[in-house]
């Protein structure tokens, strides 16, 4: 009887949690999808599944139901004639399934705070660069075109209403893309450490809000290997010092080839490629390429385009079609704007973060309503003797105490082993963390703070039963 009353809550509830995943999966993931290349989740309902779920449910009913079984089946009926078995078993075998549960509610909330804290830090890590209104066309050209046809293009786009800046890079900042070789200084060795390097064209930085420490931008003259800007990094780490302005290196690529740059200007540090990586050495070079009095042909590249609308993608057809309109070989292969790179740096922490707090809202419930149905069945058992104490003289405030107390412990053992297990598990999930640790106060305090509120909330109602038993009721009982 026991049994088959556990598959009847049991198997309805997996119904209804089949139906809540089928709505929510496709949810949570539409929360994270990236719109340039989004996410698709296929969820067939096929009989793999659908046995797979029944066997679960199955294993859940003989797990957490067989214990209960057992315990009924073996009550003997003397005892019950003689006015029942001792309840203290019963309350010391809910307070321990109440601090399992508690554990497992507190490990869920340490780690959802951690995920949800990296990828605070990580969306609000400062990158040296403004995303502000900035639009990212990314073009390609065949066969390649001279830099100079690249220059019209981008000069016609400064004319289309909406615009306030266009400049030129081979990539825009976070792309993932990266071009690096070794430098050499004074005429020494290749460096061990690699230096970055992007081709911009002039007014690139004022574009980007990229400041200037020293020195000057690019001139529409510079080409190259001749003129370099370089930023606050490179000139700690190479050049030894704040203000490099004149001083020159050499570019050396695998094949051993050198080429000599000469410092224009410093900028300061930016995001090159990726917002967690340490600050790395950047070289800004002129977009526009000489080899042996020529200029060299681009096949790809990026405009960056600064809007004066709120909402840059709004030009973005706009200003696709007059790419082509200027020259047919160029071609816009990809529209998005710097705020959509930036955000997608943080996608596998932005899924984790919604992840971690779904979870962590679930098993805070789950904790709720367990701490509920244990204390209102404590109540419910005990009310005969709360009604004595009452009649005898008890204050109600002794009553509460009787009520909570053994539930408090259990939920302060439970949030303690929770933490421990916590401490323990964070070597597990530490390369997916950022700047925080599971030692934090905040990281501690909050899932303490939660289960201190679920515990409020589920403690009122069974206080409010406890101090409304009516003492006469309970006496006239026999």
């Amino acid at each position: 009887m026991v049994l088959m009353e556990s598959a009847l809550l049991a198997f309805p509830a997996a119904a209804g949690g089949a139906v809540f995943a089928w709505w929510s999966a496709p949810f949570v993931v539409s929360m994270i999808n990236p719109p340039d290349n989004p996410v698709r989740l296929i969820l067939p309902a096929d009989w793999s599944v659908l046995g797979f779920g029944l066997a679960l449910t199955l294993v859940v009913v003989l797990l957490f139901g067989l214990l209960p079984a057992l315990r009924a089946s073996s009550i003997r009926p003397s005892v019950i004639l003689k006015g029942g078995d001792d309840p203290r078993s019963h309350q010391r075998l809910m307070n321990a399934m109440i601090a399992l549960q508690v554990a497992f509610c507190f490990l869920v909330l340490l780690i959802a705070g951690l995920f949800v804290a990296t990828f605070h830090r990580l969306s609000n890590q400062p990158t040296g660069f403004s995303t502000d209104r900035i639009l990212l066309l990314e073009t390609t050209t065949r066969p390649a075109q001279s830099s100079l046809y690249w220059d019209q293009v981008a000069q016609q786009l400064r004319a289309v209403p909406g615009v306030e800046r266009v400049s030129q890079a081979g990539w825009a900042l976070l792309k993932g893309f990266g071009w690096n070789d070794s430098v050499a200084v004074n005429g020494g060795p290749p460096s061990v450490e690699l230096a970055y390097f992007l081709n911009v064209s002039p007014g690139w930085f004022e574009t980007m809000k990229i400041p200037l420490l020293g020195g000057r931008d690019f001139l529409e003259s510079d080409t190259y290997p001749d003129a370099a800007i370089v930023n606050q990094t490179f000139a700690r780490t190479f050049l030894k010092t704040e203000n490099p302005v004149g001083k020159s290196f050499e570019k050396i690529s695998d094949d051993d080839k050198r080429e000599r740059l000469v410092v224009v200007g410093v900028a300061r540090d930016a995001d090159y490629s990726s917002i967690r990586a340490p600050m790395t050495p950047v070289v800004f070079v002129p977009f526009h390429h000489r080899d042996q009095g020529a200029l060299l042909p681009v096949d790809e590249g990026t405009f960056i385009v600064r809007t004066s609308s709120t909402n840059p993608l709004a030009l973005a057809s706009t200003l696709r079609r007059e790419v082509s309109r200027v020259r047919s070989p160029f071609y816009v292969s990809t529209v998005r704007t710097q705020l959509e790179l930036n955000q997608a740096q943080t996608i596998r922490e932005r899924l984790l973060a919604t992840l971690a707090f779904f979870f962590g809202a679930v098993a805070l419930l789950l904790a709720g309503v367990g701490l509920y149905g244990v204390l209102n069945y404590s109540v419910q058992q005990r009310e005969r003797e709360i009604g004595i104490r009452l009649a005898l003289g008890a204050q109600l405030s002794h009553v509460i105490r009787q009520v909570t107390v053994g539930i408090s412990l259990a939920v302060i053992a439970g949030a303690f082993a929770g933490l421990v297990i916590g401490m323990a598990s964070q070597c597990f999930v530490q390369s997916l963390l950022y700047q925080v640790s599971a030692t934090d106060a905040g990281a501690l305090a909050i899932p303490g703070l939660m289960i201190l509120v679920v515990l409020s909330l589920a403690a009122i109602p069974a206080i409010l039963r406890a101090i409304r038993v009516d003492p006469v009721s309970m006496l006239r009982t026999d």
